[in-house]
Formats: C-alpha cells, sequence, structure tokens
C-alpha cells in the first residue's frame, strides 16, 4: 500500500454515527461487551466456498461453533425471535447474521435486513461474510444501513489460498485451486474497498491455520 494512502486516526473526521457503531458494538469495543447485547440470527445456510477446516453442520450440547446452528429461521421467525430478545433484555444494540452459511449468498439474509431496519432503524445491523460477494451485494447492504461488516480473510495470496479452500462457487460457475484462490482473494480486496468508500466499518477476521497461513 502507497504510504501517501495510510491516514492517521486522529486526523480522520469526527463523525458521531461512526463512533456510536463502534462504541456500542461488543465485537468493535471491549468496554462494550459489559453494557449492551447482540442478537445474532440463522437465516444463511448456503455457502458458495468450502473451506477445508469447516463443517456446517447443526450444533448439540457439545459443540457450539462457527458454521453450525441450532435451527435455521425463515426472515419473520427471525424478526419474530429478535422482538422477543428485544422485549426481554432492553439493551439489545445489535442484529447480525453470521451463517451458517455465507450471508451473502442467501436471498433470506436481505429479507430479514429489510424486516429488521423498516422495525428498528435504530439497531445497528451487522453480517460476517467470506467477501466472495461482497462487490456484487454492496448497494443492497447499504440500502438495508448495513454499516459494520466482517470479512473473513484468510489468505493474503493466492498460493496460500489454494491450500485453503477446497472449491469457490461464482456466479454458477465452480473454480478450484489457484483460480478459485484468485478469484476469491479479488473479490475480497474489492468488496473491503468498497465498503470502506461507503463509510462502513469493516472489520478483519482469520482464522490462523498452523504451518498454512
Amino acid at each position: 500500500m502507497d504510504e501517501k494512502t495510510l491516514q492517521n486516526p486522529a486526523d480522520l473526521p469526527y463523525d458521531p454515527d461512526t463512533l456510536r457503531r463502534i462504541n456500542e458494538h461488543p465485537c468493535y469495543s471491549q468496554d462494550a461487551r459489559h453494557k449492551f447485547g447482540r442478537c445474532h440470527v440463522a437465516v444463511a445456510p448456503k455457502c458458495n466456498i468450502q473451506c477445508n477446516y469447516c463443517v456446517r453442520d447443526f450444533d448439540c450440547v457439545n459443540e457450539s461453533r462457527p458454521g453450525v446452528a441450532s435451527e435455521i429461521l425463515k426472515p419473520g421467525d427471525a424478526l419474530e425471535r429478535i422482538d422477543e430478545v428485544v422485549d426481554r433484555m432492553k439493551h439489545i444494540k445489535v442484529v447480525g447474521i453470521a451463517g451458517p452459511g455465507d450471508p451473502l449468498a442467501n436471498e433470506e439474509t436481505f429479507e430479514t435486513l429489510r424486516l429488521v431496519h423498516e422495525k428498528y432503524p435504530d439497531t445497528i445491523l451487522c453480517i460476517s461474510t467470506n467477501g466472495l460477494l461482497l462487490p456484487d451485494k454492496i448497494d443492497l447492504l447499504e440500502k438495508y444501513n448495513v454499516k459494520n461488516i466482517t470479512v473473513t480473510l484468510n489468505a493474503i495470496n493466492p498460493e496460500i489460498g489454494e491450500k485453503i479452500y477446497s472449491f469457490v462457487e461464482y456466479e454458477g460457475k465452480k473454480y478450484h485451486g489457484l483460480e478459485a484462490a484468485e478469484l476469491l482473494l479479488s473479490q475480497q480486496l474489492k468488496g473491503i474497498e468498497e465498503a470502506v468508500k461507503r463509510g462502513m466499518l469493516v472489520k478483519i477476521n482469520t482464522v490462523y491455520i498452523p504451518g498454512i497461513n
């Protein structure tokens, strides 16, 4: 990255909305974990990539991790679940969609975002995604006021990605090997850049795989 593009945080313009989306989000602020709550709804079962380490399934009492869910909710059921949670816990500030597949690969995600945005316009909406469809779906995310995005970026180059991903499925075609890793990384970087341009908060997650990445 060109050093000229780097900004000193002290030089960034003050934006109270951005500050709120940091200070009231438990994933972005250590202090927020003790003050505010979040509600994740599992409405997105389909995924468009296959990571070698990932097994998507339903959880049990002995297993609760990314990629698993107790049940898949329809958008209307998800809204009802959120209503129940908000009614019991007034400190809920965040509604997130993180799977168990990739949110952007599921139309149910956007219907859920629409319903929640209409009923709870001041709630912080966030998604976690592998980033493959982020450039394609960024307009919809902006439409429904999704301003907090987490992208799982496991490889800084295609050579590493080739060891992590079994396949990438994009626009009806399945890609494998280096070609798949190149496509995914390209889409991830485009999506991250576009999200930042639109004032969205982007957090990068990495699944550390010893000896690989």
